[in-house]
């Protein structure tokens, strides 16, 4: 790894398509959740995918009209948004920026998680009950079972009605299996509980995770370039197989359309059976909206990297519109596919909800052939490593200016002698080490989607309405490119759409306190952004944030000329979700 010895400042070195590649981790971010989103949504999941998707392609162009006004800032969209904010209230542009990290950082540890899955399933496999090995040691050990055995007494208590000749070969199977798995699979070094977020497990799949993060720490230590040069080899080999699987199945007509119509959500969250549009079954279908955003309108990280563009002027629209098309063919395919062939039964195997079992799924949608299915185990782990790459550059740089604009700790700024922000880099690292602690089971993995799934809905909100104030406030400031005006008022009212999801959706997610948890993680930017600004800075921003208003660096913020509406807005925005939370209900 380069030594720390950069200037501070990031290098230009990409065109339109660098972006577009480093962005390209977006379209597999449909499998983290697609058996989730299943389960909460049921026969109507495909329409989420779908309605979120448009949604999100909307959105991008209020994000690209603000990304083009500022070319020499990276950071994505919540650091161009929160400019916009900063005359009316110097907490809500920080808290934009922190919202939109910790909503994309937690990717790394979710992916991670599913990787060291996949890695542990395959060299370190739990042995099937029927296999010939377990088979062996059952006829080995049966002398050592008897009815009077404890654990043979305990089968028979639990499973009334059992014979006894069955309870012990059951018993025998199970302690056969639990004999012959090995023992870095189930292994646990400790665990440690942590009241109102969960327990930490520092076992297998946090090890095998660790590394998985390094390893990709280290590639993007040599800078953007390098970065999106590896995301292009990852792109081509991942997203042309996830192609093949969306279009072989509508070539070949394996399509069950029953399995896409009949737009019903379930009667309970997970119980695979067709309910009505109560009012419950609409809590569930906004449960799912909440969550497919977090996946649809991911490719507004495009624009993450503009001052990193060698001219951001013509490549920062051209970066997050090839971006959306893509994310729009893949988030159409891979769900219609999935649903189409599997059925609501398929999206709900365990292996498809938790992540773990999506390769198997989608190996065999091409064909029986097991080589199809450990091809596409390979592919699915390159998959991740491509959606966690895209998270890790974007969410660096969300701190990296951060710092650079006054709003959060100075030594994020630091760079190495590649341009690459070391300082977020590995501040990003130690935070997911935590996530990847919690998320190494299935629970703690939903948890962590969710909560995070809060910031990025809050960032969505300030930044859409971001459009219309940058509008009045800075009408006098270049756009490269400028979204019509009926665009920038639809996204607006998207805006409070998505407060709606907010609202009625976190709840749905098996933790009734995510909303709060997410809420009460979103407050932490408060003593961060007081330790800057007013131990650091003295309560002065710094003086290059402020050119890029056309603003002095003295205190004098412009004239609010948006008046009032803001803050209107901010009220109306927590009145939708208070709302929204109160009225919608899950299932009795």
């Amino acid at each position: 790894m380069a030594n720390e010895t950069g200037s501070g400042e990031l290098v230009r070195a990409l065109n339109w398509k660098g972006a577009f590649w480093v962005a390209a981790g977006v379209p597999p971010l449909v499998l983290f959740s697609i058996g989730g989103i299943a389960g909460v949504a049921g026969q109507a999941a495909f329409v989420v995918w779908i309605l979120s998707m448009i949604m999100g392609f909307s959105q991008s162009f209020t994000y690209a009209e603000m990304a083009g006004m500022f070319g020499n800032k990276s950071g994505g969209t919540s650091v161009y948004g929160a400019t916009a904010w900063l005359r009316y209230s110097k907490l809500i542009a920080p808290l934009s920026v922190w919202c939109n990290w910790f909503a994309w950082s937690p990717v790394l540890s979710l992916g991670c998680a599913i990787a060291a899955g996949y890695i542990l399933n395959s060299l370190f496999p739990i042995p099937a009950s029927d296999s010939q090995a377990v088979v062996d040691w059952v006829t080995a050990h049966m002398a050592d079972y008897t009815a009077s055995t404890q654990s043979v007494i305990d089968y028979i208590a639990a499973n009334a009605g059992t014979a006894p000749a069955d309870a012990i070969t059951a018993v025998a199977t199970a302690d056969g299996v639990n004999a012959l798995t090995p023992a870095f699979r189930v292994w646990q070094a400790f665990q440690i509980d942590v009241p109102g977020l969960g327990a930490l497990h520092f076992n297998s799949t946090f090890v095998i995770g660790a590394i998985l993060m390094l390893i990709m720490l280290a590639i993007q230590h040599r800078g953007i370039a390098a970065t999106a040069s590896a995301q292009k080899v990852l792109a081509v080999l991942v997203l042309v197989p996830l192609l093949l699987v969306g279009l072989v199945p509508i070539v070949t007509g394996e399509i069950n359309t029953m399995n896409v119509t009949g737009i019903v959500p379930p009667t309970a969250a997970y119980s695979g059976v067709n309910g009505d549009w109560s009012l419950g079954g609409w809590t569930l279908f906004l449960g799912a909206m909440y969550i497919a955003a977090w996946s649809t309108y991911g490719f507004e990280t495009a624009v993450c990297y503009t001052s990193e563009l060698k001219d951001p002027k013509r490549d920062t629209f051209k970066a997050i519109f090839f971006s959306g098309l893509l994310c729009i063919v893949f988030f159409f395919l891979i769900p219609y596919s999935f649903q189409g062939v599997l059925g609501l039964e398929g999206m709900l195997a365990p292996g498809i909800i938790d992540g773990t079992g999506v390769a198997a799924a989608l190996g065999a949608m091409l064909g029986s052939n097991p080589i199809f299915i450990q091809i596409f185990v390979i592919l699915m782990v390159l998959a991740l490593f491509l959606a966690i790459m895209t998270a890790m550059a974007g969410s660096s740089r969300t701190l990296y200016q951060g710092s650079r604009d006054g709003w959060l700790p100075k030594y994020l700024s630091r760079t190495n002698s590649h341009g690459a922000p070391t300082g977020a880099m590995w501040t990003d690292f130690g935070f997911n080490l935590i996530l990847l602690a919690l998320a190494s089971d299935a629970g703690g993995y939903f948890y962590v989607l969710a909560i995070s799934n809060v910031g990025y809905i809050m960032f969505n909100f300030l930044n859409l309405n971001a459009g219309w104030i940058h509008r009045i406030d800075s009408g006098h400031m270049e756009r490269p490119w400028k979204a019509p005006n009926w665009l920038i008022g639809l996204n607006t009212v998207l805006a409070f759409v998505n407060a709606l999801f907010l609202g009625a959706g976190a709840k749905v997610w098996g933790y009734e306190n995510a909303l709060w948890s997410g809420l009460i993680f979103a407050s932490f930017i408060l003593p961060v952004f007081w330790f800057r600004h007013y131990v650091q800075d003295k309560g002065h921003f710094p003086k290059e944030a402020m050119e890029d208003l056309g603003l002095s660096d003295h205190g004098d913020l412009g004239p609010r000329k948006a008046g009032m509406l803001p803050y209107l807005t901010l009220v109306a925005g927590l009145a939708v979700v208070l709302w929204a939370n109160w009225f919608f209900t899950l299932p009795a």
